[in-house]
């Protein structure tokens, strides 16, 4: 009895130290995923040690060290002159290895361009990341008076601004919960014009109304329609978006633009439809 009692303290004691090493193990990846995300953003112009270490939390040997691990996986590379760090060739690879399946931009970069000709303001599409929503592509058309409140790779928490609203809306309600539950903190320090209430309130009317609308809550007099963008089987794949001054966002041209951006969604879900069978041919 006493050697099966030793036995099964021995047996506690290793599996304790197991999850402790898989739990350290886990950490140090979601950190590195978290440094490689933030290279990421800032892809064409570099990141610099401080944004690294600002923008992670995280103290500066540990940053250098997984810094270190990325840069020997190949997926982050750091110019020997300035010292900036950028996305690597393998972070490339892994991307075009992606795009059968993920290749939003590709699949949408056309529409984008038409809807800012068409209309005459900026055009974005924009994709789900997690809880957040990042524009993949911004298109300014030729209206002079233009409204900066997306730039390409910007991130916002879903359900802020008129795209990443769409996207929201477009979820169960037990996912938008989970949403509004995990950008709780960064909308009360970021986005004081919004709460989880307003939100609720902006997912109903959306679907209710069939397009999402951001009448200047980001920047004032910087207005947005959306509509979102469906993979086959239902779930979202993106949002498509349209920003202008308020002048030229008011009834009824708000639903105009709507139905412009609509017409362009089917076109582009057709496009998806057709590329997903092929990418799940490629997958087996």
């Amino acid at each position: 009895m006493k050697t099966s009692g030793k036995w099964k303290v021995e047996v506690h004691i290793m599996n304790g130290g197991d999850q402790a090493a898989s739990a350290s193990g886990s950490q140090a990846v979601d950190r590195a995923l978290a440094l490689l995300q933030i290279t990421g953003r800032g892809a064409g112009r570099g990141v610099t040690l401080s944004e690294l270490i600002a923008a992670s939390g995280l103290g500066k040997p540990t940053v250098r060290r997984l810094m270190l691990a990325l840069i020997r996986r190949g997926l982050v590379e750091q110019d020997s002159a300035t010292r900036l760090y950028f996305l690597g060739e393998e972070s490339y690879v892994l991307g075009t290895l992606a795009t059968p399946r993920h290749g939003l931009l590709e699949i949408a970069a056309d529409a984008v361009v038409r809807l800012a000709e068409v209309s005459g303001d900026t055009a974005f599409v924009s994709m789900r990341r997690g809880s957040a929503s990042v524009c993949l592509h911004r298109e300014d058309g030729a209206f002079p008076i233009r409204t900066h409140a997306l730039e390409t790779g910007a991130q916002h928490p879903l359900g802020i601004g008129a795209g990443s609203l769409a996207m929201l809306s477009a979820l169960p309600d037990a996912e938008v919960e989970m949403v509004l539950s995990d950008n709780a903190e960064r909308m009360a320090s970021d986005y004081p014009n919004y709460d989880a209430e307003l939100l609720r309130s902006d997912v109903a009317t959306t679907r209710a109304r069939g397009f999402a609308l951001n009448p200047g809550r980001i920047v004032p007099g910087s207005w947005g329609v959306g509509v979102v963008l469906r993979r086959p089987d239902g779930s979202v794949a993106g949002a498509m978006s349209i920003a202008a001054i308020e002048s030229r966002m008011l009834p009824p041209r708000d639903t105009e633009l709507a139905t412009l951006l609509a017409r362009e969604a089917r076109e582009i879900e057709v496009r998806l439809a057709r590329r997903m069978p092929q990418a799940a041919l490629e997958e087996d």
